[in-house]
């Protein structure tokens, strides 16, 4: 076993400062690097020493592998923690780090390159037990075995790039007419967006649900999962609001899911955090991805548990195995997290800006993870993400109650923010009563424009 006594945060905003509390929680001094646009953020303004990697463009500073070592190397960090986005999922990063005695607080860089590789993570989650939406076994080589497999498992089907997400180089193909068109769309999408055209393809499912396990792992052939989160309420691919656990699970399918993901993730020796992603609709689940990393709405699995995720993974990381085993594992009661973007509310245009008035809420389980502080100016290089705010209750209904009354008291001024656009969907009785699906937000948004 390796105790970390120092440890370079390789990231930005609310996760940074997420990470910082942990390791200051454990006694482990922090290192916050940082771009020149990020100088006044929080994280940097309370870790024990700062480094600045680089200009504001990410590309020159937060996925500045070269850069980041030597800030590792420079100020003698024992570990790199690199929160999600960024470099979290990049395998080479993973092994660099690695490669420099450093310790990677994240997955073995062998299961970050098989799971990020969509076909690839596909062919694993087969071997390993995982149902999967029907489809090409692999990626697809032309047009003509393309017409076979679509033919095979019936129309609409969906082509997908094998590399990146969020929309990108994804075409549903609703007849054979469409197919070899949308096929190469979908390629070209993909070779400029990921400079790889390599794409697969799926049943497209009609209306489901987006259902994701947590998951856990010592890296020695034990794991654990920690229940389901419900993100089904997206915007163009990008969730907005998650819960846990999701309002259409039952215990029995909890249990029988969440073993078969837990016994997958021992299987392969597993290290640390992962979120395996599945679509959920007439009671069957299906594999869509794995994420390799820590997401953005850990907090609801965390306020349902009791378990500090990212303590688990600097201790995963140091050696010391799993603090629990899964007969200790339980849920209680529900949590639901909206994220707050810099964006209007109606038209989803970033609005970075002078935050010249910033109140969170407060009260009983409420808790708001963000970077923010009047007098703090949001910069308009990065994700427009400048908050969380995540909101317990003994159930789902005092959960939203909680969360109603949390809304209200938020208060972002010098920007626009989502928050009214929050208050607006969890008053919506389709949300209260937890019948949505991925479809919902979209649909909901055109029906419901804002006043």
């Amino acid at each position: 076993m390796r105790k970390i006594t120092k440890l370079l945060i390789a990231n930005r905003g609310e996760i940074a400062l997420r990470i910082h509390r942990a390791c200051h929680e454990m006694g482990i001094k922090t290192v916050a690097v940082h771009s020149t646009a990020d100088a006044d953020a929080m994280h940097v303004r309370l870790a024990d020493e700062t480094v600045c990697i680089g200009p504001p463009a990410a590309a020159d500073s937060y996925l500045n592998i070269p850069n980041i070592i030597s800030a590792a190397e420079v100020v003698h960090a024992d570990a790199i923690h690199p929160g999600y986005g960024f470099l979290s999922e990049n395998a080479q990063f993973a092994e660099i780090v690695e490669l420099h005695n450093i310790i990677w607080v994240g997955p073995k860089p062998e299961h970050i390159r098989v799971m990020g590789d969509k076909v690839e993570a596909k062919r694993t989650a087969a071997k390993l037990g995982l149902p999967l939406v029907p489809g090409s076994p692999g990626p697809l080589t032309s047009v003509e075995e393309a017409h076979a497999i679509a033919n095979e498992i019936g129309y609409p089907v969906l082509i997908k790039a094998a590399s990146g997400g969020g929309g990108r180089g994804m075409k549903v193909v609703p007849s054979e007419e469409q197919l070899e068109s949308l096929m190469m769309q979908a390629a070209s999408e993909a070779r400029a967006a990921f400079g790889d055209d390599t794409v697969y393809m799926e049943r497209y499912l009609g209306d489901p649900r987006h259902i994701e396990f947590q998951v856990f792992g010592d890296g020695n052939g034990n794991a654990v999962h920690l229940g389901e989160r419900d993100c089904s309420i997206q915007r163009r691919h990008q969730k907005v609001i998650e819960e846990a656990p999701s309002p259409v699970i039952s215990a029995e399918q909890r249990a029988k899911m969440g073993g078969i993901v837990a016994r997958a993730m021992a299987d392969m020796s597993y290290r640390g955090a992962g979120t395996v992603e599945f679509l959920y609709e007439d009671g069957q689940f299906y594999f869509i991805e794995m994420n390799t990393r820590l997401q953005v709405e850990h907090p609801v699995t965390e306020m349902i548990t009791g378990i500090d995720l990212v303590r688990e993974q600097i201790r995963v990381a140091q050696g010391e195995g799993l603090s629990c085993r899964q007969d200790q594992i339980t849920l209680k009661g529900h949590a639901i997290e909206c994220r707050i973007n810099a964006e209007d509310p109606q038209t989803f245009a970033p609005s970075p800006g002078l935050v010249k008035n910033y109140v969170a809420p407060g009260g009983m389980h409420v808790r708001v993870d963000s970077g923010l502080y009047a007098g703090y100016r949001v910069p308009p290089y990065y994700d427009s993400m400048i908050g969380k705010l995540i909101v317990y209750g003994s159930n789902r209904e005092r959960c939203i109650m909680r969360l109603r009354r949390a809304l209200e008291e938020y208060v972002v001024e010098g920007m626009k923010t989502t928050i009214p656009l929050h208050q607006r969907v969890i008053r919506d009785p389709a949300f209260e009563r937890g019948d949505y699906t991925i479809k919902w937000l979209e649909r909901w948004l055109e029906e419901n424009p804002a006043e």
